[in-house]
């Protein structure tokens, strides 16, 4: 069985440098700029959340497109190189106009921007987090690459926190002036991170032979249980902290009675305790396997985040350590379900004999649109019914402020319960995907082609094979 090579610490921190400003984009997309649009700017909250829900929603479409045309792409750059590169530019120009925006600004500005950001987004987005599933093949091996690009996930959420925070503190800048320093990190960050990982990481070849993916073979994957059970976890803890992400600040403010400095740091601490959790759970990956691993996290995500209920008014030594506690589980799902997809990838590549790593990634990526668009749309349409008021410093009733505490804790607390549920039992188990990669192997031998780091079939050059 080939043994795949083992990049080293500093190759997979140059590759995993875009997940940087793609997370100082992504947190502020969920959390900041629906706040930014109907607080700072004066949209309306309903139509605020009606066009971040919707153009989630029309995104999803995009996804099984660019899924299918990565996997046709063959360039001497690689199958999913080129794509992060060209999604490059595209994020640029509309993290300016959507985070540079002033008041005056309308809905139709706020559809057309998110739906120019969020293309970019998936075009780097898919593209990079497909490209990690070719580091490495082995069970363990995938679990190690995905640990690396969820924790500079985690530190680009950290980055973008401390900027208002330290703007408001130095400068006195306001939320406004958070926001638009958020936008100036991102549009800085992207083309210093993205050329470093095109020009650390190379990409093997794709073989001539791999056949295609067609529309035909979305529809058959549905069909199989495991990918069915890894998609519906994934979709509950995509869509649990999606919730408390675009309701925190409301929550922590209104109902908890913090400043919204106090706000921004508590998140902080959130995402400390997820970077501090990345190496637990690929260690707990390695002893317990992923899918158990995973059920582990998903039960005590419902505990934490249960105890948001009962943290105190306005009472820093509580608040600081119940967050850290809730953000201990947030690495699990990213590090985790991505390195699942990857080897239910390599089952499916041995039964139908196509490599079909952007179509996977694709289902993936819409997976969490949805969960994205619910998040919003849902939760912002139901405080509108009660009457809610988003505004800082805005009076609110009690039925307002008791539905979102629901919305907070309890539905992804049961989310999370959920997730665990589904995924026990889950089939795939390491000893498994072992003999998925041997029998790989096998073919692969057979046809006088050798499995390269990738998990490619390319022909044998002949330098090898004249060894």
């Amino acid at each position: 069985m080939t043994t795949p090579r083992r990049l080293s610490g500093l190759q997979l921190a140059a590759f995993s440098a875009p997940t940087v400003p793609m997370a100082a984009l992504g947190l502020p997309l969920v959390v900041f700029l629906p706040e930014y649009y109907s607080n700072d700017l004066g949209l309306p909250l309903a139509s605020v959340g009606l066009a971040f829900g919707l153009v989630r929603i029309l995104d999803i479409g995009v996804d099984p497109v660019l899924g299918a045309l990565m996997d046709r792409t063959n360039t001497r750059f690689g199958r999913f190189r080129p794509w992060v590169a060209a999604g490059a530019p595209v994020l640029m120009a509309a993290v300016y106009m959507l985070f540079m925006a002033q008041r005056g600004v309308g809905v139709a500005y706020l559809w057309f921007w998110l739906l120019i950001g969020y293309l970019g987004l998936s075009m780097s987005g898919l593209s990079h987090i497909a490209w990690a599933a070719k580091l490495n093949t082995s069970y363990d091996g995938r679990s190690r690459t995905y640990a690396w690009v969820q924790a500079f996930s985690v530190i680009g959420l950290m980055v973008v926190l401390l900027l208002p925070a330290a703007l408001a503190l130095l400068a006195h800048g306001g939320s406004m002036g958070g926001v638009h320093a958020m936008g100036w990190l991102t549009i800085v960050t992207i083309p210093l991170a993205f050329a470093l990982a095109l020009a650390a990481v190379g990409e093997p070849a794709v073989g001539a032979s791999s056949p295609h993916a067609n529309w035909r073979d979305y529809l058959a994957l549905f069909r199989n249980r495991t990918v069915l059970r890894l998609l519906a976890t994934d979709q509950a803890l995509s869509l649990a902290p999606n919730i408390t992400g675009a309701l925190f600040f409301f929550y922590i403010e209104q109902v908890k009675g913090f400043t919204k400095g106090e706000a921004e740091a508590l998140l902080f601490v959130y995402f400390i305790a997820g970077l501090v959790g990345a190496p637990l759970w690929l260690r707990l990956a390695y002893r317990l396997g992923k899918h158990r691993a995973l059920a582990l996290a998903s039960v005590i995500y419902t505990v934490t985040q249960s105890l948001a209920l009962f943290m105190p008014q306005a009472n820093p030594y509580i608040a600081f350590p119940a967050m850290f506690l809730a953000g201990l589980p947030y690495s699990a799902a990213g590090l985790l379900v991505r390195s699942m997809l990857a080897d239910v990838g390599d089952a499916e590549r041995l039964a139908t004999g196509a490599d079909r790593t952007g179509l996977f990634y694709a289902l993936s990526s819409a997976n969490g649109k949805i969960a994205a668009a619910a998040s919003v749309i849902f939760p912002f349409y139901a405080l509108s019914l009660m009457g809610f008021k988003p505004a800082t410093g805005a009076v609110n009733s009690h039925t307002a402020l008791l539905g979102l505490q629901a919305l907070f804790a309890v539905v992804p607390g049961l989310l999370g319960l959920v997730a665990a549920g589904i995924i026990r039992g889950y089939p795939l188990t390491a000893e498994r995907h072992a003999a998925v990669r041997e029998k790989l192997d096998l073919l692969a031998a057979e046809r006088d082609l050798f499995t390269d780091t990738a998990g490619l079939l390319v022909r044998e050059p002949h330098d090898r094979a004249a060894e």
